[in-house]
């Protein structure tokens, strides 16, 4: 079978790597890719970009499956413009995406199906906002409405933080669009969690736990990026902890898309705080966590294309989920500046086979260069989370390129 696979990412090139395993499939073309998709086996990069682009390309090739990487193109409605023309894609249509294109509609929706999450308030204004801030309770958090790459989070300790931030997202539009509209929540004390499941509108399955870590800095300092690395599985996860997201979480977000109609087949990650109080959820997104995804895909040890096969036609019940045992840490190699401004252009070298997954990073001239703030990944896998972590800082000093950076406590 023939897959269109739409994004530029470190996600998708994992995605790539895991679906051209399978002996179903014969062609791979990554739209727009990477350096890593145009490396891998039955892969090849296709320069589209447009949703008319993308859809002429699978009409004329006979593609069979399109899968959609990025939140962008989900928002945007791809995939209800490939069911309108009868094509397989395997994604949220644009309304059921609104779980991540709007904090504000995920946060109602929460509220009106009983998912456990902060207290929060929206605002539309920055003068509101700031009168509430004045006499508020500290730290809190604040939120872009709108899609902002994993960095539109604030945690505020004091007003004067809190009003500089409604100045940048609402006054001064560091974020355009996304940012006009915010919600003010609750700050939740306790650690993350990144649990993605599959769902095909009538079953939900979660994947195997993830952790995140967000800040550019270590010890969980600095301004939040797309994501510095992962590990998975996620330590802070038990059985007790996924009960809890389960009957807490999970099942009431499940009953809240079916009770609303939303046409969903797909991916839906869930941020989760595991508190004192028990899980609460911090977020949707509505596609495969990036830089999760690329700690997740090498510990599963079933076909990704089957998955998604009995994803989108609603068989998903039927589909068993297994794992390989041990643990998969993921380093990100980032260009210095990132997630500010940074330089582009540099020759990435590698010693030996470390497993890497490529994210800012395309071939020009037969040498691989940087051309974005995340650069790629580097992965290990081993018996569990202390050997892997070992092994992936081992393969880090194997990759080079001019001004590369990257925390030194991913997994600790």
């Amino acid at each position: 079978m023939k897959i269109l696979l739409i994004g530029s990412g470190g996600r998708e090139h994992a995605l790539a790597w895991k679906l051209s395993q399978s002996e179903l499939v014969t062609n791979i073309y990554a739209a727009p890719g990477n350096a890593g998709t145009e490396m891998t086996n039955k892969c090849c990069n296709v320069q589209l970009y447009t949703h008319d682009e993308l859809l002429s390309f699978a009409k004329d090739n006979e593609i069979d499956l399109t899968i959609v990487g990025p939140e962008n193109p989900l928002v945007a409605g791809i995939v209800d413009l490939f069911k309108q023309n009868k094509l397989c894609i395997f994604g949220p249509s644009q309304a059921a995406a609104k779980l991540e294109g709007s904090k504000i509609y995920a946060k109602n929706f929460m509220n009106e199906f009983g998912v456990k999450t902060a207290d929060y308030k929206t605002f539309t204004h920055a003068y509101a906002a700031v009168t509430y801030l004045r006499t508020a309770k500290y730290p809190l958090v604040i939120k872009a409405n709108g899609l902002a790459a994993g960095k539109g989070v604030e945690i505020c300790n004091n007003f004067k933080d809190a009003e500089a931030t409604i100045n940048s997202f609402m006054v001064d539009g560091i974020f355009k669009d996304a940012g006009k509209t915010i919600v003010v929540e609750e700050f939740l004390s306790g650690v993350e969690a990144s649990i993605i499941c599959v769902t095909d509108g009538k079953t939900i399955v979660p994947l195997i736990s993830a952790q995140d870590h967000k800040t550019i800095n270590e010890n969980n300092k600095g301004p939040n990026t797309g994501g510095m690395g992962a590990v998975c599985p996620n330590v802070n996860v038990n059985k007790k902890t996924m009960t809890d997201f389960t009957e807490n979480i999970m099942l009431p977000t499940l009953k809240g898309i079916q009770k609303t109609k939303l046409d969903y087949h797909g991916f839906i990650f869930f941020g989760v705080m595991i508190t004192k109080d028990g899980c609460k959820c911090l977020e949707y997104n509505v596609r495969m966590g990036d830089p999760e995804c690329q700690s997740i895909l090498p510990l599963m040890n079933f076909d990704l294309v089957k998955l998604c096969q009995a994803t989108v036609t609603n068989n998903l019940s039927k589909f068993k989920l297994k794992w390989k045992r041990g643990a998969c840490v993921n380093v990100v190699l980032t260009s210095a500046g990132y997630p500010g401004n940074f330089k582009k252009g540099y020759k990435i070298t590698v010693k030996g086979k470390p497993l890497i997954f490529f994210a800012g990073a395309n071939i020009q001239n037969n040498v691989i260069v940087t051309t974005g703030g995340r650069v790629l990944s580097v992965v290990a896998v081993d018996k569990n989370n202390q050997l892997a972590r070992k092994k992936v800082y081992q393969d880090v000093a194997k990759v080079y390129f001019d001004h590369v950076y990257y925390r030194k406590d991913i997994g600790l």
